[in-house]
């Protein structure tokens, strides 16, 4: 009766092992981050200090379309700013 367990228990470790071989592969060979860092300049400096979602209520004064630095039309979502664009 304690055999057919231990090949239950062996097809489980053989199922962890794949899994976890499977998302170590895709994150090794995931592509590099692509999207710009937020800038450290006078424009952007007073957000460093802020919450993500208090810093993300000022971006659309100036990336507007009618803003000193419009975003492009094919943009994603508009307002979680900091999830993509990384403070350093």
């Amino acid at each position: 009766m304690d055999e057919p367990k231990q090949t239950k228990n062996w097809w489980f470790h053989l199922l962890f092992l794949a899994s976890g071989a499977a998302i170590l592969f895709f994150l090794l060979h995931a592509p590099p981050e692509s999207t710009k860092k937020l800038p450290h300049n006078p424009d952007h400096e007073r957000f460093f200090a802020m919450d993500k979602k208090a810093a993300e209520k000022f971006c659309e004064e100036c990336h507007q379309p009618q803003g000193t630095a419009p975003l492009p039309a094919n943009h994603p979502p508009k307002y979680r700013c900091l999830l993509c664009h990384k403070r350093t």
